[in-house]
């Protein structure tokens, strides 16, 4: 057995607003694990990475990245341990080895077989007014049923007007929406913007303040008509304890999933089993990953029974995405063709 990573550069069609700027490119690396014995002979695994945001954007990483291909021998266990404060490799750890003996399907379901559909969320990206209108527009007319739009970015008389007018147009029995704050707001504006919200039947409001206000998260889940998701949040919460603690503390109603943030899918269950043991909801999230790194999200999300809408959208984003058996279609992420022989692996080698 052998592994060896690259580093591969995601360009996206437009730009992508985020909170904390403009994203033009975004950077991803992939383990490639090689053994003749196992039945796929190649794993592939995205250590999905966002800067600034990723517990494990730090200098060290691709030096943790070389240490763990050079010993890849001691097999997923005991890297997936050795690996606790890299999340992302750990990820990409499991999606390795899982392709080697599974391929992409991952797990055997229906989905993996291409007989069900995962229903997603459609994203509007931050921009000006005419570029938020125009991705409304976009989602809209192409079947989404649910959309999931920032705010907190421009100005919020702008957002709530976007917001009004969507609503004015479908009800929330055919259209359910969601927002994302990326920790925005102070409490005080949270609970102002939660008045507008309310009346307007938003679905839920992620991350409304930032991480490290958790008794005023608390507060804000408690005084709140809309329902608060959790995403950032738990973010570097490596041992259950922690993760415990923050649960306990704020009790959300819904926490967000991103495996290349919370140590992959193993990661990902323990926040599911701590949240249902308190009647906290959840979905799955990409992280902006490339294909590789969405289905693998993809695959596992299917075999949770989970009917609320993912956040699985993103790889239209990309120019140059790995090419993958995948397409959007109704607001419903679906796999078409042969999984096994519609992947373009070649533009990693």
């Amino acid at each position: 057995m052998r592994a060896s990573f690259s580093s591969y550069d995601l360009i996206f069609k437009q730009l992508a607003g985020t909170s904390r700027g403009v994203l033009r490119t975004k950077q991803s690396y992939f383990l490639k694990i090689e053994d003749a014995s196992a039945p796929f002979l190649v794993g592939w695994g995205e250590v999905g990475i966002l800067r600034g945001l990723s517990m494990d954007d730090v200098p060290e990483l691709e030096a943790q990245l070389h240490w763990t291909v050079q010993n890849i021998a001691l097999g997923l266990e005991e890297l997936y341990a050795v690996n606790a404060q890299f999340p992302s490799i750990q990820f990409a750890l499991e999606q390795a080895f899982s392709h080697l003996q599974h391929g992409f399907q991952h797990f055997q379901t229906p989905y993996s077989r291409g007989e069900e559909s995962i229903a997603i969320n459609g994203l509007i990206w931050m921009g000006d007014e005419s570029f938020m209108l125009d991705q409304i527009s976009r989602r809209l007319e192409e079947g989404f049923t649910t959309l999931k739009m920032k705010v907190g970015a421009i100005d919020w008389a702008t957002e709530r007007a976007l917001l009004e007018g969507i609503r004015k147009e479908f009800s929330q029995d055919q259209l359910t929406l969601r927002v994302d704050a990326n920790g925005a707001f102070t409490l005080q504006e949270a609970l102002e913007v939660d008045q507008v919200l309310a009346g307007l039947a938003v679905h839920s409001i992620e991350q409304p303040l930032a991480v490290d206000r958790r008794e005023e998260l608390a507060e804000l889940v408690q005084r709140a008509h809309t329902p608060v998701a959790l995403d950032e949040s738990l973010i570097g919460l490596v041992e259950q304890e922690e993760r415990v603690k923050l649960l306990d503390q704020i009790r959300p109603p819904y926490i967000i999933l991103k495996p290349s943030f919370i140590g992959g899918w193993r990661g990902a269950d323990q926040w599911i089993t701590l949240a249902e043991a308190r009647g906290i909801k959840w979905w799955a999230t990409s992280a902006l990953e490339s294909n590789v790194g969405m289905n693998a999200i993809a695959q596992w999300a299917s075999t949770k029974n989970n009917l609320l809408p993912q956040g699985l959208g993103t790889g239209s984003l990309y120019t140059n995405n790995v090419p993958a058996p995948h397409q959007v279609a109704g607001g419903q992420l679906q796999l078409v063709d042969d999984i096994q022989k519609s992947w373009g692996l070649s533009v990693l080698v």
